[in-house]
């Protein structure tokens, strides 16, 4: 099977770099990709890092078949040869690249596999035990230790990196002390795309937002008041047969009486 050319290449990507700032989005659904899509959006990630997530990219290609889509491996892969063949098994089920917080190390086995990888700098969720959660870089010290983490996923051929929760003035300097893409999350618009999560710009949860994020839409509140008029369907439902008002003549079909006669003297006389 011939597979639909992507809109973007890595190759694309990286000439657009210092041009125009692009539009990134985590999906979760094939329902959220066709919207992102449909959005204009340029550049879409997914999870792939759990058997549920892995199960779902095909439905996200399929979804979307010319969207650059990036699936995020699995943290703790332990060996290079693991990481190449999570890398390589997400390329073969459509990805475009692969999301990887995990060392140069890995990073750098992939990359030589031709396997077009992300990296991670900044605050990053699975390492925060060493962090916290909180703006990184801040300080002199910090913000020479970005520059040299920066430098070791360049090093390594990763081609882009997401840059969370940075600050923006350093953040955008970094961007252009690199040939790599930077991704801002949380980190200002000086970057080479703008990213967020779903879940964030739909209002999908009830927690608080993080600051660095933005809803557009109130989703919780929508989910529970559909919820709300499950169970009201539901429980008319239940009414309805309990009193006998369902199903009524117009849900039925019947056999003309002569024929049922029929039937009836066949087989019990």
């Amino acid at each position: 099977m011939v597979r639909p050319r992507k809109k973007y290449t890595v190759h694309d990507l990286r000439k657009l770099k210092g041009k125009r700032c692009l539009t990134h989005i985590h999906v979760k659904s094939p329902q959220e990709a066709i919207a992102a899509e449909a959005a204009g959006i340029d550049l879409m990630s997914c999870s792939f890092d759990s058997p549920e997530a892995q199960a779902r990219l095909p439905l996200l290609v399929a979804a979307v078949p010319t969207a650059f889509l990036s699936g995020s491996t699995p943290h703790g892969m332990a060996t290079q040869e693991e990481a190449v063949r999570t890398g390589f098994r997400a390329l073969e089920m459509g990805a475009s690249s692969v999301y990887c917080s995990g060392s140069p190390f890995l990073i750098e086995a992939m990359a030589r596999e031709g396997i077009p990888v992300v990296g991670h700098i900044g605050m990053v969720p699975r390492h925060v035990t060493w962090t916290g959660y909180r703006s990184i870089g801040k300080t002199v010290d910090e913000a020479k230790a970005l520059y040299g983490k920066m430098k070791d996923l360049e090093n390594a051929g990763a081609y882009a990196a997401e840059i969370e929760i940075v600050p923006h003035n350093l953040a955008t300097w970094l961007c252009k002390q690199t040939s790599m893409l930077l991704m801002s999350l949380g980190s200002g618009s000086g970057c080479d795309t703008q990213f967020l999560f779903s879940c964030d710009i739909l209002g999908d949860y009830d927690e608080r937002i993080p600051r660095h994020a933005k809803s557009y839409r109130n989703f919780a509140e929508e989910n529970r008041r559909l919820q709300n008029e499950r169970i009201a369907a539901f429980s008319e439902y239940a009414a309805d047969v309990k009193e006998g008002r369902f199903p009524e003549r117009s849900h039925l079909t019947e056999m003309e009486p002569r024929l049922l006669e029929e039937v009836e003297r066949s087989i019990l006389v």
